[in-house]
């Protein structure tokens, strides 16, 4: 009976190194899911947000973080811009405040807080729908008669 115990300690040991290399592959698994779901996405907003503050020049309309709405009256160096947020009013700003480039019509053109991790582009315009006019019971009453 003694020959079949030496047996046992030798699986039980056999079977410790396969179970401690599995524990680990959890931990890896949400490792990875973690880069995937958070660490790259957030590296590609950082990285579309530095091109869209390199490309701000003057005449630009951008809003910064703060909501201040203002076009881009110069360029003061690589970190520091002045915008004219009224007329005759000029605010110095950092430039890594502006959040999103808009056109004439106030229509982001880029957005650096795009949820899809794509390069900031040109966006086209959303139209609107016409509201719908309710119409009453003489009005359609006339529209069959006619």
């Amino acid at each position: 009976m003694m020959f079949f115990i030496g047996n046992a300690f030798a699986d039980g040991a056999a079977a410790a190194q396969s179970s401690n290399w599995m524990s680990f592959l959890p931990m890896l698994a949400f490792v990875a899911i973690l880069y995937f779901l958070l660490i790259r996405p957030q590296q590609k907003r950082a990285k579309q947000h530095q091109a869209l503050v390199a490309a701000v020049k003057k005449g630009d309309k951008v809003v910064t973080n703060s909501g201040i709405i203002g076009t881009v009256s110069k360029v003061l160096n690589e970190q520091e811009i002045m915008l004219e947020i009224a007329d005759g009013v000029n605010c110095k700003f950092v430039k890594s405040a502006i959040t999103s480039v808009l056109n004439e019509n106030g229509e982001k053109v880029a957005d650096s807080s795009a949820s899809c991790g794509c390069p900031a582009q040109l966006k086209k315009p959303v139209q609107q729908k016409k509201p719908a006019t309710k119409t009453t019971k003489s009005e359609t009453k006339k529209t069959t008669e006619s």
